[in-house]
């Protein structure tokens, strides 16, 4: 299943249009001889600034909020002007610009984002942070912080009209990555990835255990649900235990229906992977779901952990919904028992 935050990279409209049954070329890894600059961009609150501090602990130099009549001065700069660069002198930049910025319209930075990439001389990308409203607003009131877009109107105000002011460079940037759910390890592992800041080809996997009343997890790319298996909510005693506990993933497991399903996701799963890394995608996540998001999808979800480290693969898990309440469903009373959790 796509994610709806996948990375997408999509051609600028300011380009010359192709065929539209003429496939996007690969991507060209940047060459020894190309300096990489690296323009971060997105929503304010989306983590720009981490992002900038992930990405000088991979050796980039880092300006935020650089003015765009700066901008050509300083990348003309970092380029070859009339003369071979050396490899061993050549390093990577990276520039932080959003709506703060000083005389910003996402028209000019697109424009001067063509210009630069028609530069032999820079390997160029545009990464563009997102988030969803909820979360973007949780952060703004956590900090106390005011949105620049709306410092006299409430915070969704700034936000939708950045949203909007902002559309255009989500629609051609290189790289998008949603912030949203994320803890600031998982963003820094899934930058460091996903632009191949630790020069590794294989797959970086992340496996996640989720409540389907919480809603899918945004960054999924394949999603199982295992709300068919016998639920331990209903039995008292393990109704205070996760997943994460023996007696729990004693009783999912002794489902009879456990096993063929077991058996058929990871057979599934296992000729997947080589041809994801065939296809050039270096991050996949699997979202395994069940109701309340404690039981059946963490021991599961632990278990595909397992099975895939076992199998050589490096694996992140993450219980998204362990620690989260669920609301109740439907109109029952207090005496009733709320279906399905678990």
């Amino acid at each position: 299943m796509s994610s709806p935050k996948a990375l997408a990279a999509t051609e600028a409209a300011t380009l010359p249009a192709a065929p539209l049954d003429n496939p996007r070329p690969p991507e060209v890894r940047p060459s020894a001889a190309r300096r990489r600059l690296l323009l971060v961009t997105g929503l304010a609150g989306a983590g720009r600034s981490t992002a900038l501090k992930c990405l000088e602990d991979h050796g980039f130099e880092a300006v935020d909020n650089l003015p765009l009549d700066l901008l050509p001065h300083l990348v003309s700069g970092v380029s070859a002007a009339g003369e071979a660069p050396q490899p061993s002198k050549i390093g990577s930049l990276a520039i932080g610009i959003d709506s703060r910025t000083r005389d910003f319209t996402a028209e000019g930075l697109a424009i001067l984002l063509q210009n630069m990439k028609s530069d032999p001389a820079l390997d160029v990308r545009l990464l563009f942070l997102d988030s969803d409203d909820e979360t973007l607003r949780r952060r703004f009131t956590e900090t106390r912080r005011r949105h620049p877009m709306a410092p006299d109107r409430p915070v969704s105000d700034g936000i939708a009209q950045e949203r909007r002011l902002m559309f255009p460079l989500q629609q051609v940037a290189d790289l998008v990555i949603d912030t949203s759910d994320r803890t600031i390890g998982d963003f820094k592992a899934l930058l460091a990835t996903e632009l191949g800041l630790e020069g590794k080809a294989e797959l970086a996997i992340t496996v996640i255990s989720f409540s389907y009343r919480l809603g899918l997890p945004r960054e999924a790319d394949l999603v199982f649900d295992v709300r068919f298996l016998d639920n331990p909510h209903y039995d008292p005693a393990l109704r205070p235990l996760t997943g994460e506990d023996e007696q729990v993933g004693n009783m999912v497991e002794e489902d009879p229906a456990y096993g063929g399903f077991f058996a058929g996701m990871t057979g599934l799963l296992w000729p997947l992977l080589p041809g994801f890394e065939r296809e050039g995608k270096s991050y996949l996540t699997i979202a395994i779901g069940c109701t309340g998001g404690r039981h059946r999808s963490v021991h599961v979800a632990r278990r595909l952990a397992q099975w895939l480290e076992g199998k050589g693969r490096p694996v992140i898990l993450r219980h998204r919904d362990l620690d989260r309440s669920v609301p109740p469903t439907g109109s029952a009373g207090a005496g009733a028992p709320q279906s399905g959790r678990g």
